[in-house]
């Protein structure tokens, strides 16, 4: 994969300069939209590479993913655990800079990278027949994309954001989430709908290589997970729309949406869990762990995942970043290191020295098989919606059995980690026997549902999944940390801070959005669906 993610506003800079060749001759063209206009070859399916590449993380050194999924939403949600003192997450300490991250500070984030291009695409191919396809993917891609920016957030720019270009509107106002929500759901249900496989064929798609029949499973799974969101505020809604979707989710594993990252191409494709977590811009590829407790849970439910994602001793004595191939994968061994552990001084940068350095090794870390480069970022699986299948099942008895939904869900959880590497494939008849040990039980049954959920999101290292479904649910309930100076008084953080740069950039706009916050505008403020 070698894609080019300005190639479409380069198209359009060369539709400029030809224009402006005969500025008097063509006056009428000159002062028409370039893109309504432009030459008949120009394709969208470019762009929608761009937005979906873009959402695995920014092109721009990983900093939404560093600071968003990693260094908040994976120690907040204890999946990992860290003593890196930057790493703000882990102590609940508020660092504006960071949970501003995933917005966008400066040219990054998602507004920018992936909200301006995927609006692009929607508003290009509206009513274009030949682009049939392309438009309802992209309608589904960018309500992926502002559902998590909602969930991070609340209140957003959602109906005017990225419209700058095409009315002119350069200050957005923030919708309410509720609102949101609603067109969401209305979205994603018409485009799922108008998907047809004899039309056109979408080129640009790096997800399903323009597989039709998967994108349709995939717009009625993510239909399900937004609809679940809303279990607490809008019950009715939620299980209108969880209703609507059955038997039209996802069947197998073999629907799993994830982007196969191509590090032989641009650096963009890299995977951008891995690059943070092999330390490219700090010491997290030696003093970032698997949190205890998410091992203790694999360890004391004998989870067959166990030994397959977590290593012990993983780097070599130096502090080196070559992996030794000496690591410890043994199930028996492996350790999560606590989160808010205070070692009473800061990591030095030179690990062989550091005199800390000796207990690292024995705190169990990712796997290298789930850090490679040209590895893979998972979107939305089967095990995943199979699970909240099993929710809607036992919260209102439709769609048949919750104890089936939630065995296929944990089954296809164990089993769906060769995307990562053919070797950590795990057979069906090892799930079957964990199954036996580890059956479902109604009166339990959300607790049970919502832990495998956690296990699963993190698993795909999707952890801003994690913090919105445990935000959701509650399940599993986590023992906050309690650190000195934390910003929360020692609860776990709700809900990401507007960035401060709102202010001044989008001032009365800001102002109200911030305002109206349930609990106020910061850490521990609520979304509209978070509702106690």
């Amino acid at each position: 994969m070698k894609t080019n993610i300005f190639k479409q506003y380069s198209v359009l800079a060369m539709i400029l300069v030809i224009l402006s060749a005969s500025c008097t001759k063509d006056f009428e063209k000159i002062n028409t939209d370039p893109v309504s206009y432009g030459p008949n070859n120009f394709d969208p399916n470019y762009t929608l590479t761009s937005a979906q590449l873009t959402y695995t993380g920014s092109i721009d050194f990983s900093y939404d993913t560093w600071r968003g999924n990693l260094i908040y939403c994976s120690t907040m949600m204890q999946g990992l655990s860290t003593v890196v003192s930057y790493w703000a997450g882990d102590k609940y300490m508020l660092n504006e800079g960071y949970t501003a991250a995933y917005w966008g500070n400066g040219a990054v984030g998602a507004y920018i990278e992936q909200v301006r291009p995927v609006v692009d695409v929607v508003e290009f191919t509206k009513g274009q027949q030949k682009y049939n396809n392309v438009h309802q993917i992209a309608r589904i891609w960018k309500a992926l994309i502002f559902a998590r920016l909602t969930d991070l957030y609340g209140d957003v720019p959602y109906f005017q954001a990225g419209q700058g270009y095409y009315t002119s509107v350069f200050n957005p106002k923030y919708d309410s989430q509720q609102a949101i929500y609603t067109d969401l759901l209305k979205e994603v249900e018409e485009a799922t709908n108008a998907l047809n496989a004899s039309n056109d064929k979408v080129t640009g798609d790096v997800i399903y290589k323009g597989d039709i029949e998967k994108w349709k499973r995939f717009g009625n799974s993510l239909l399900l997970r937004l609809a679940m969101r809303l279990v607490k505020v809008d019950e009715t809604t939620a299980k209108n729309y969880a209703t609507k979707v059955i038997g039209k989710t996802m069947t197998s594993n073999a629907d799993d949406a994830f982007l196969v990252h191509d590090t032989s191409g641009d650096r963009v494709t890299q995977n951008r869990n891995s690059q943070v977590l092999l330390g490219d811009g700090g010491q997290e590829h030696f003093y970032v762990k698997w949190s205890k407790t998410f091992i203790d849970l694999l360890k004391n439910t004998a989870d067959p995942r166990l030994g397959k994602i977590a290593v012990t001793k993983l780097y070599l004595s130096d502090g080196s970043k070559n992996q030794n191939a000496s690591f410890d994968a043994n199930p028996a061994v492996q350790k999560g290191m606590p989160n808010g552990k205070d070692l009473g001084a800061v990591p030095s940068q030179n690990v062989s020295s550091d005199p800390f350095y000796t207990t690292m090794p024995d705190y169990s870390s990712p796997h290298p098989n789930m850090l490679k480069r040209n590895g893979v970022t998972f979107i939305l699986s089967y095990a995943q919606t199979e699970l909240l299948l099993a929710e809607a099942a036992q919260r209102w008895a439709i769609g048949g059995s919750a104890a089936t939904h939630f065995s296929n869900g944990v089954k296809a959880g164990i089993t769906g980690l060769a995307p990562y590497d053919a070797n950590m494939a795990i057979p069906a008849t090892t799930a079957d026997t964990y199954l036996l040990a580890n059956a479902y039980n109604a009166t339990t049954g959300l607790q049970q549902i919502n832990t495998q959920y956690w296990l699963q999101s993190n698993i795909q290292f999707d952890f801003y999944e994690t913090w919105s479904n445990w935000r959701r649910t509650g399940f599993p309930a986590l023992t906050p940390v309690v650190f000195p100076g934390n910003a929360t008084n020692g609860t776990i953080p709700r809900r990401f801070p507007y960035p401060v740069e709102e202010a001044a950039k989008n001032g009365v706009n800001y102002q109200a959005a911030s305002s109206a916050v349930i609990g106020g505008d910061k850490l521990t403020g609520r979304v509209w669906w978070d509702k106690q």
